[in-house]
This record gives structure tokens, C-alpha cells and sequence, in this order.
């Protein structure tokens, strides 16, 4: 595994005429791709869409390498796109983009050097009794090292990537030309708001500073639970480029899908706990579900909690929305359900009234799997697949094409990926029975 991480060291390109050139780069290998593909398939007698020229398993590829190693603002909405289309991309290309979730390149010596010598002086190493040049993690905003201080405190110190701030803004307009040029994208369709947001949030995450307080308050608020494990902060250590925090051993949570059943139960069961929590309880979500961000130590069943920088507070409208869509859902009431998700966002007006009898099919589908007597298992997927389909025919039809609210979107990020983490597990757990217990009206004080 070492040695893995020593190969795909690569500077980050820091400067904004690199970072161009990079995004370039990918436009030119996407369009030479296209070419090539077209030219096959027309010797081939067919007549290609370009929307099936573009997503192409090896144009996809090109992306993601590129994407990886420019990490930053562009690395961080390749993830954001993996994540968020879960089943609903093809199989092959969902295997391609999830590179983007823990396969980032790391900063070679050198550049690390450099940046915390900028960052604790040039004597730093003399702080510590240990410090591990190679990263034990390395995403799309930083990298992760452990390190053992003289007094013996065992921390993982998160490195952000050099230029990573500056670039956030012009790699966002980068990737939004990019999507636009590609045509996916309905030119009736307006991102500029979700765009504003995505800037504003990336801007916030690469604030170590900020991260260190959203740490704090999440292990203040689940300081009484016992499932879960937050890293305490150590400010000795800590400005807005680098965080430092305790060191908590555990395994991949991906790694449970070997363990048996029981097992796998539990760990599911704690994160759509947590998920249920902050959006109803707490007012607030890490709306990151990256795989990466939790871990599991075997010896307590605990649930350890990673990245917090994606934390943001759920409005009451967002929670209010929810709160009635789940409700219908579980009245298996479909009128209501309808109603709801429009009122809440989820749906456009245009997609229920032109194609008013698929939505009614996608709502029964839903319906039923949610008040399934008994545990719902994760692991068929069946249904996954009638939606995909339904869905598609509506999404084929741009004139339906809507944006939820911006917080309802990062919201159902966090949950769309805790389910899918839920369907990697393969997991059984009686969701309707917590959705009930979520809702229930808090008990009144005697």
C-alpha cells in the first residue's frame, strides 16, 4: 500500500495559467475521445448521440485521472457527481468515477516540506517524536499524516493542498464550461445559484479553522452517545491550512462487507441514526457522505467520524419539508406524497403535469419498499433499477428539468450516500420503525 501511495505522488499545480492548462488538457483528451469513438461507431454502421460519444467509459476515465490530480475545488464535485447519481449511473462508469473518492494523488516530500515549513516554521519536525511523510489519506482538499508528539499525543494532521483556496472559484466556472460545452446540461437550466452555493461551501471546507469548530460541536452533541467517535481537536497544532486531531485507529467502513451480517446491521443502522439525528434533532449535517469520512473500531463497534468541513445547518423549512414528505410515505398516501415533494422541492410542477402516471408508478415503487413489514434489505436493489429506467424517461424530457433547494440538495446528498454506503454493506435494518421514531413528537417534560 505504501509503495502504491509513493507512485502516485504528484505535485498539485498550484498556479492558476497550470490549473487551466489542466482543465485543457481534459477538454482536448475528451474531444479527441469523442472523435475516435464516433469514427468507430460509425464504421460500424450506427449513427451515435453525442450524449453517448461524451459518456463514454474511457472519456469518463480521462476525467477522473485528471480531476485527481488537479484535486482541489475540481477533484471535490467529481466526487459530489459520484456520489450523488449512486445506482443511477451505469455500472461501469460509477466504477470509474468512484476513483475520485480515495485515490487522490498525494504531495511528493518536497512540496509538503514547503508547505509546513510556510505553515510552523522551518524547524517544524523538532515538535514531534514522530512525524510519517507518507499521507495515511489523501482527498481532494488535503492529506492526512500521523504524527507522535514528545509528550506521546498520537495525532492524524490533515495538509491542505497548496492553492486549493485561491483556485476554488475558477475551477468551479472551469467544470460548469465543461458540463456546459458537453451539453448534458439543458440551456434552460439555471445552475448560476447552485454554482454561487457550491463556491460558498468549498470555500468553507477548505477553512481548517471552521472544521475544527464544526469537530467541536459534533462531539459535544454526541459526547452522550456511545455508537460514534468524534477526534477531539489539538489547537497546538491547528490554523486554516492545517488541522491537527486526535489519532483514532479503525478499519475502512467498506471493509465490513466481510464481516457477518449482525455486524454490518449495526454499522448501517448507526449511520442512518446519525443521518435522522442531525437533520431532526441536531439542525445540522456533515453533508459529506464520502465513504472515506468514517471509519470503524472493531474492539467497541463505535462508528468514527472524519471530515466535518462539509458541516452546514439544516433551515427549518428543509427540515419541515422532510418531515411531511416522510410522513406521507409512511401514511402510504400517494397524493400526498405527490404534494409533498413538490412542496418541498424535490419535484418540479412541469415533471408531475407532463408526465403525471410515471411519477405515480415511481411513487408506488417507493411506497412499498418503505412500509415493508420487517428490515429493509439494503442489498436488493431490484427496484433500483425500475426507477432508473422511469426516471430517465422523465430526465429525457428537459423541459422538466428542475433544481431542489439548495439546502434540500446537500441534505439529500448526505442521505442519498448513506443509503448507498447502507447498499455496499448490504444491510438490513427496520428503517420505516426509525423514520416513525424520528417523527414522533418530542416527550414533554413531567
Amino acid at each position: 500500500m505504501t509503495g502504491e501511495r509513493d507512485r502516485r505522488g504528484r505535485p498539485v499545480p498550484s498556479g492558476r495559467l497550470s490549473r487551466l492548462g489542466a482543465f485543457g488538457k481534459i477538454a482536448g483528451g475528451v474531444a479527441g475521445g469523442v472523435l475516435a469513438e464516433s469514427a468507430r461507431r460509425l464504421a460500424g454502421g450506427q449513427r451515435p448521440r453525442m450524449s453517448d460519444l461524451l459518456l463514454t467509459p474511457a472519456n469518463v476515465g480521462r476525467v477522473a485521472e485528471q480531476l485527481s490530480h488537479l484535486r482541489g475545488a475540481a477533484m471535490k464535485l467529481g466526487q459530489m457527481i459520484s456520489m450523488d447519481a449512486g445506482d443511477f449511473l451505469p455500472a461501469e462508469l460509477t466504477q470509474i468515477m468512484a476513483r475520485l473518492r480515495d485515490r487522490a494523488h498525494h504531495m511528493p516530500p518536497a512540496q509538503l516540506q514547503q508547505v509546513l515549513a510556510r505553515e510552523w516554521g522551518k524547524d517544524w519536525r523538532r515538535r514531534f517524536s514522530r512525524f510519517d511523510a507518507t499521507p495515511i489519506a489523501a482527498a481532494s482538499i488535503g492529506q492526512v499524516h500521523r504524527a507522535v508528539t514528545p509528550d506521546r499525543r498520537d495525532l492524524a494532521i490533515k495538509v491542505q493542498y497548496p492553492g486549493v483556496r485561491a483556485s476554488i472559484d475558477a475551477d468551479v466556472d472551469n467544470v460548469a464550461t465543461l458540463l456546459r460545452l458537453s451539453g448534458v446540461l439543458p440551456k434552460t437550466l439555471d445552475i448560476g445559484p447552485l454554482l454561487a452555493e457550491a463556491k460558498r461551501q468549498l470555500h468553507e471546507e477548505a477553512d481548517y479553522l471552521r472544521e475544527a469548530n464544526q469537530l467541536d460541536r459534533f462531539g459535544a452533541l454526541l459526547a452522550d452517545s456511545p455508537g460514534y467517535l468524534v477526534p477531539a481537536v489539538d489547537r497546538a497544532f491547528t490554523n486554516s491550512d492545517v488541522l491537527a486531531m486526535t489519532f483514532a485507529q479503525g478499519v475502512s467502513i467498506e471493509s465490513l462487507v466481510s464481516e457477518e451480517q449482525t455486524i454490518r446491521d449495526a454499522a448501517a443502522r448507526s449511520l442512518i441514526a446519525l443521518v435522522l439525528r442531525e437533520l431532526f434533532e441536531f439542525g445540522l449535517m456533515q453533508t459529506d457522505p464520502n465513504f472515506a469520512n468514517y471509519r470503524y473500531e472493531a474492539a467497541s463497534g463505535r462508528l468514527i467520524l472524519l471530515d466535518f468541513g462539509a458541516t452546514r445547518e439544516v433551515s427549518a423549512a428543509t427540515r419541515d419539508g422532510y418531515r411531511a414528505l416522510l410522513g406521507a410515505g409512511l401514511s402510504g398516501d400517494r397524493a400526498a406524497v405527490r404534494d409533498a415533494a413538490v412542496a418541498a422541492g424535490f419535484l418540479g410542477i412541469d415533471a408531475v403535469s407532463r408526465h403525471a402516471a410515471l411519477v405515480d408508478r415511481m411513487v408506488d415503487i417507493i411506497l412499498s419498499e418503505l412500509n415493508r413489514e420487517g428490515p429493509f434489505d439494503f442489498g436488493d436493489r431490484a427496484f433500483i433499477g425500475v426507477l432508473r429506467e422511469q426516471g430517465m424517461e422523465i430526465a429525457a424530457d428537459r423541459a422538466t428539468w428542475h433544481l431542489p433547494p439548495i439546502d434540500t440538495l446537500f441534505v439529500q446528498r448526505k442521505i442519498s450516500g448513506t443509503a448507498l454506503l447502507c447498499a455496499r454493506l448490504r444491510a438490513r435494518v427496520d428503517v420505516r420503525e426509525m423514520v416513525f421514531d424520528a417523527l414522533r413528537p418530542p416527550r414533554q417534560a413531567v
